[in-house]
């Protein structure tokens, strides 16, 4: 049983408690890269753009290069966390001041209870697969009891995870591959055209986890173990998620029937039960950096009622809004943190930062942060490939053609709005220092 003095504080006030090495980061990371979404969402992996599918080589090679890029971007978000012991949200007072920060919070706030809904969702169809007589809402309301009491003690969750959880989801994974493998038509035919549409979908789905990095590294006993944990663990696991999912799709001939694909293998119930109950660490990592994001509103709340609030409200949104098409709007709030990301690395690695971050609730207003945060949200959708939400894609299609932009298919949103708003940073880091020598 956890002791008290190493879980995490009950409000922001607290010392967080460095107490996670490599290996309960690495499994924590490897839990989150296995995903029930990653074997149906290997269908865009495959044909990202609808109409140019890809080889099986060049599909193998975009998640390997797209997860290393994506992880290196989540785990360089890690190591301010582990040096300040401040988790994402509290983190950002230091880049825009305590005030502004309340924005990307709210922001974020918002897509973590969409995605632990999501999520829930996931778990609920999941586990219809295997036990098709039992309502949906009741497997809403378990999975939502169970991602509150993992959130409650959210360090002893991790130490689970890795003593126990991950040996299972090894051994299920081993499992699934060896018959899919075998049952899998053959690979053949595609192209490397989409091969950077391809990176573009891995590299989202790795830097959605960026606002939540530094919740959990805040609790690395150091940098090095931060940043191996998440580039390490989440790419070995994304990478055999997704390239399982390619023989998983193949099977079943379209995502819809993939989980049933999954539970018709001998034994296949068991070990698709055991990846569905690992399912709940997705659910549990939105909710808790859904709680400690509240407390950079309100540093001196219990978080343990947070947490419990924030659980009952993802289960109502689970069981009363249409999550799927919800999904969409999520990817489009999410797309604000890949340039903020940017930002936050050029400032506090290159520009000196890490020696004056401020995190205390008078932090002063940096204004000037704003604007290689908006440049690359604009540079970001002016390139990606990513469709979403069709009167939103229409917007930036519009303004693709009033400056007579092409989108190449070589494009990437998520590098192209971090490079403009990484560049713009540095820009504006090196004129106000200039500037201060002068006066």
């Amino acid at each position: 049983m956890t002791h008290v003095a190493d879980e995490v504080p009950l409000t922001l006030e607290g010392r967080p408690p460095k107490t996670l090495g490599v290996l309960d980061q690495g499994a924590l990371w490897a839990n989150l890269g296995v995903s029930l979404l990653g074997f149906s969402g290997a269908m865009f992996l495959v044909n990202p753009l609808g109409n140019a599918p890809l080889s099986l080589a060049a599909a193998l090679v975009a998640t390997v290069v797209g997860s290393l890029i994506g992880t290196a971007m989540v785990g360089l978000s890690a190591i301010p966390g582990t040096q300040t012991g401040q988790p994402a949200m509290v983190l950002l007072r230091g880049l825009f001041g305590a005030r502004i920060s309340y924005v990307p919070t709210l922001l974020n706030i918002v897509q973590m209870l969409g995605w632990g809904a999501f999520e829930l969702w996931v778990i609920a169809t999941g586990a219809g697969a295997i036990f098709p007589a039992v309502p949906y809402a009741v497997w809403v309301i378990v999975a939502g009891v169970l991602t509150t009491a993992l959130t409650i003690w959210p360090l002893g969750s991790i130490r689970v995870l890795r003593r126990y959880v991950t040996i299972g989801v090894i051994i299920a994974m081993v499992w699934f591959t060896w018959f899919f493998l075998r049952q899998a038509p053959a690979q053949v035919g595609g192209s490397w055209t989409a091969f950077p549409a391809a990176v573009d979908y891995v590299i989202a789905l790795s830097v959605s986890w960026v606002p939540m990095a530094a919740d959990f590294a805040r609790h690395s006993r150091s940098t090095g173990a931060a940043f191996a944990g998440v580039v390490g663990g989440y790419t070995l696991a994304q990478v055999a998620c997704l390239g399982l999912g390619v023989y998983a799709v193949a099977i079943a001939g379209n995502a819809d029937a993939v989980f049933g694909t999954f539970v018709a293998v001998p034994l296949g119930a068991l070990f698709f039960a055991i990846l569905v109950l690992r399912e709940t660490d997705q659910s549990f990592a939105n909710v808790y950096s859904t709680t400690v994001s509240l407390q950079n509103l309100m540093p001196r709340v219990d978080r343990r009622a947070f947490s419990v609030a924030i659980g009952v409200l993802t289960v109502v949104i689970a069981l009363l809004v249409d999550v799927t098409s919800y999904g969409a709007f999520l990817t489009v709030i999410g797309a604000v943190f890949v340039p903020m990301f940017a930002v936050l690395a050029v400032d506090y690695f290159l520009l000196g930062g890490a020696r004056r971050w401020n995190t205390e609730e008078n932090a002063p207003s940096r204004w000037s942060m704003l604007v290689p945060w908006a440049l690359g949200f604009v540079a970001y959708w002016l390139t990606t490939s990513t469709p979403t939400i069709a009167a939103w894609d229409g917007v930036w299609a519009g303004l693709r053609e009033a400056i007579g932009l092409t989108r190449q298919v070589w494009m990437n949103g998520a590098l192209g709005g971090a490079l403009v708003a990484a560049l713009v940073t540095l820009l504006i880091g090196l004129l106000l220092r200039n500037s201060s020598a002068r006066r």
